[in-house]
This record gives structure tokens, C-alpha cells and sequence, in this order.
């Protein structure tokens, strides 16, 4: 509900003038991505964090396991202290969690949390609403 609120203002505000249709789709889409970033039941996260979760997202969707080491080499454009400081943090924030390894305690995997689940599915969402051919009504 809270995005396609958000979705209405910034309608009325001229995204109507927009003559290609999957111009339209794709500001959409961006529009509803940035009202569920906004929503209080998702932490705050930055541009580095998020690339990470995305990184993270397409290897946990073949159902891989990712561990701290590989987690930490993944972005090849940064440096493994940044993504391990980025890991920390997503840490502290519940987005992700460590798992020992049950052979190798010296093993740790990344692993997503409900948090990041319910994040991902939100965005999804978002991808499905955008593409929607509706009109959009006014929420008041």
C-alpha cells in the first residue's frame, strides 16, 4: 500500500508526460524500489552493502553456499577489508548471519536471514507492479 502511495505523488508530480511504455515500467519500478527502501521494517543500507546482497542473492538462488572468503572476493572491484567490513555490518543490521561449516569449524558461510528474504520478495514485487498495465488512482 505504502508504495503505490508513493507511486501516486510522484505520477502526479509528471511521470504521466512519459510517452515510452517501458520507460514508464522502469521509473516505476524505481520509484516502488525506493518506498520499500524506505519502509522501518528494512535497515538502512548503502550502495556497497546492497551490490553485496545483490552478489549474494544470485548465488543463494541456485542454492549455493557462500563462505566469508568467497563472500569477500565476489565484487572484484573491491577490496576483500571493505567487503569484510561491509559483511560485519550486514551482520549487525540482521540482513545476514554465519553459519559454521559442520565439518570444518574453520568455515563460516553467508547466509540470509528473513529480513533479506522479505526484502528481496518485496522487490520482486515491485518488478510485478511496475510492469502492471493499471491505472494508477489517486490513494486519497
Amino acid at each position: 500500500k505504502y508504495a503505490r502511495q508513493w507511486f501516486a505523488k510522484l505520477y502526479d508530480l509528471g511521470m504521466s508526460k512519459i510517452n515510452n511504455r517501458y520507460g514508464l515500467h522502469y521509473l516505476k519500478f524505481l520509484s516502488l524500489v525506493q518506498a520499500v527502501r524506505a519502509l522501518p521494517s528494512f535497515p538502512s543500507l548503502d550502495p556497497v552493502e546492497e551490490r553485496l546482497l545483490n552478489l549474494f542473492a544470485t548465488v543463494w538462488h541456485t542454492g549455493q553456499k557462500i563462505t566469508v572468503l568467497q563472500a569477500m572476493s565476489m565484487a572484484v572491484d573491491m577490496s576483500s577489508t571493505t567487503a569484510h567490513r561491509r559483511l560485519k555490518t550486514l551482520r549487525q543490521k540482521g540482513v545476514i548471519s554465519l553459519e559454521m561449516d559442520a565439518a570444518d569449524n574453520r568455515i563460516k558461510y553467508v547466509v540470509a536471514t528473513p529480513v533479506v528474504e522479505r526484502y528481496f520478495s518485496e522487490l520482486g514485487q515491485c518488478v510485478g507492479l511496475a510492469c502492471a498495465d493499471e491505472t494508477v488512482s489517486d490513494p486519497n
